[in-house]
């Protein structure tokens, strides 16, 4: 079991409020996925939920009980933090099996829970080497096997792929989501990019200045943006947003279109400019300067001819323009 509830949690450090005041479920075996910018509070709400900091008011339920001012040891969760945090002098063997050892488990037990870690982790040809002698997933791996040993309520994920390079963290991504997948067990994950959000998540949970702004599948905040905050942060590139006169026609303080959902057509209402043009194979992102001043991105077609200084005409899709009010809240 690993449901975790969150009842007005908050936290303080002296007169500054980080977590102003939170309320969250996370079902049992759900993968979820804190996700907000740097200082939005993400880590700090992690590291609340595994006792690694008091809360200032509020109560943790870890499956059913009151887990607020239990120690870390006595939740029943394993962390996987951004740094490996092996042990350099001990083998992968020794190293995943050392929460078991401290534990008091004989050595066969340790023995039997190392090798099923190492399978579900493709480690067990590595086992005698130290972790000096691995690549970072390698090193990564092993420091999630040290948590699966635990055999946990919940795992939490502090950005465990932020040292890895780019190939690396895909293929790191896909190795914890066929995880989770093998496992049923909850996942608590801290990024800052949206992408491994978008990719990982069951559900996510973006946060602003300790804050939720939105909780929901990956598709419902890319579809149904609450407000700008998440418009602006969820999907890549970013939303394009507009004010001003545009917006006014659409009843609108502020409207908002994904650079996917704008075709190039001629007679198309908004008239520009294009700028800078990347080429990325099966897609090219255009920077278009509407005569009107607004600066958008254009997801287009990879063989797209278009060039620096050409005419183009933009059309929104139909139904895909977002709209906002005043206070940065959608509209229905």
């Amino acid at each position: 079991m690993g449901k975790i509830t969150l009842q007005h949690v908050n936290k303080s450090f002296g007169e500054v409020a980080v977590i102003p005041d939170i309320n969250l479920q996370i079902e049992d075996g759900e993968f979820v996925v804190f996700v907000g910018p740097s200082g939005c509070g993400k880590s700090t709400l992690l590291r609340l939920i595994a006792g690694l900091e008091d809360v200032t008011a509020g109560r943790i339920d870890i499956d059913g009980t009151d887990a607020t001012h239990l120690p870390p040891a006595r939740r029943g969760l394993a962390m996987v933090f951004q740094s490996y945090a092996l042990y350099p002098h001990m083998t992968v063997r020794k190293n995943i099996a050392f929460p078991l050892k401290m534990a008091g488990l004989s050595e066969e037990e340790q023995e039997k829970k190392v090798q099923h870690a190492a399978r579900i982790l493709n480690l067990s040809n590595y086992l005698d080497r130290r972790p000096g002698q691995l690549s970072g997933g390698q090193r990564q791996r092993v420091a999630i096997g040290r948590a699966i040993v635990r055999e946990p309520a919940a795992f939490l994920f502090d950005e465990p792929l932020s040292n890895l390079d780019a190939a690396l963290r895909v293929t790191m991504r896909q190795e914890i989501t066929e995880l989770h997948q093998s496992l049923k067990t909850t996942m608590i994950y801290v990024t800052h990019d949206q992408v491994e959000a978008m990719t990982m998540a069951d559900k996510i949970v973006v946060l602003n200045a300790g804050n939720i702004e939105q909780v929901g599948s990956p598709l419902d905040l890319y579809h149904r943006p609450a407000n700008l905050f998440v418009a602006g942060f969820i999907g890549s590139p970013r939303m394009n947003l507009i004010e001003g006169a545009e917006a006014a026609r659409h009843q609108a303080a502020t409207i908002g279109i994904r650079p996917e959902h704008l075709d190039i057509t001629e007679g198309g209402p908004w008239q520009g400019t294009v700028g800078l043009t990347e080429h990325l194979g099966s897609d090219t992102f255009l920077k278009v300067t509407l005569d009107t001043g607004e600066l958008l991105t254009v997801r287009a077609n990879g063989e797209v001819a278009l060039r620096h200084g050409d005419r183009v005409a933009l059309a929104p899709q139909q139904g895909k323009i977002h709209r906002f009010g005043p206070d940065g809240k959608a509209l229905a």
